[in-house]
């Protein structure tokens, strides 16, 4: 029976990460209904199971439960993703600087080896390959969770990689990739192998204030259902708070 019960379990958890995936990666639409009947079949889980992992999801917040009327994806707006940028910021900044205190040569391994998977992806996604944005964004998500991989926080990290995946949500939907986020990355791993992280710092908060304000100017309000600002954000709309 424990045997059983090892496979129902490892089934259920195969299921959530495809469920979950989907729903960062933008193959299962903001606002969608979530049928069960369909669900069940395309995931290979039972409706009480599938039941189970909606509501795990949406203690998460990536989706919605609608008592009598079922589950749908969590809708996107534009006040979420600057609420989401900020809160990043906020737990990246004093991650970093706790990392780049303690992180020792393993550390940097980990950081330069993950630098140079963003990096080839990322100069073929400049060559004009936009197959590869999945796997680009995978990269882009561990290469910052390597820089901040020795704050020696488990809490903090596992936190902070819950609000990215969010936040890589409306860059997946949106389909955005924006050239200047590579050298970034290049400074911020010269931030890392020098020990200084207040510039990496200020590194960070353009790099994600930036991305904010590109993705809300260059995306159709229809996709995201988000309304363009008329410039570049303000400090005050998407505030760097380094700790």
């Amino acid at each position: 029976m424990g045997g059983i019960n090892v496979n129902v379990e490892t089934a259920g958890e195969k299921a959530y990460r495809r469920l979950r995936n989907d729903i960062i990666f933008g193959r299962l639409a903001p606002s969608q209904k979530l049928r069960l009947e369909a669900l069940k079949d395309a995931y290979g889980i039972s409706v009480s199971t599938l039941r189970e992992l909606l509501n795990r999801l949406t203690s998460e917040g990536l989706v919605i439960a609608e008592n009598a009327r079922g589950f749908e994806v969590a809708p996107v707006s534009a006040d979420n993703f600057k609420e989401l940028a900020n809160l990043r910021l906020l737990l990246e900044c004093h991650a970093l600087q706790r990392s780049f205190a303690l992180g020792d040569i393993d550390w940097e391994g980990r950081v330069v080896a993950a630098h140079h998977k963003l990096a080839t992806m990322e100069k073929r996604t400049l060559a004009g390959d936009k197959r590869g944005l999945e796997p680009l964004k995978r990269y882009d998500s561990e290469f910052h969770q390597a820089l901040l991989s020795a704050c020696g926080s488990r809490v903090l990290l596992d936190a902070h990689a819950a609000v990215f995946d969010k936040y890589v949500r409306y860059l997946m939907i949106a389909v955005i990739f924006r050239e200047a986020a590579s050298p970034e990355h290049q400074k911020l791993l010269e931030c890392a192998l020098r020990r200084d992280p207040k510039a990496a710092q200020a590194i960070l908060a353009t790099h994600i204030m930036d991305c904010v304000a590109y993705t809300l100017t260059n995306t159709p309000a229809n996709l995201l259902g988000l309304h363009r600002p008329s410039g570049k954000l303000q400090s005050t709309e998407l505030a760097a708070t380094p700790i």
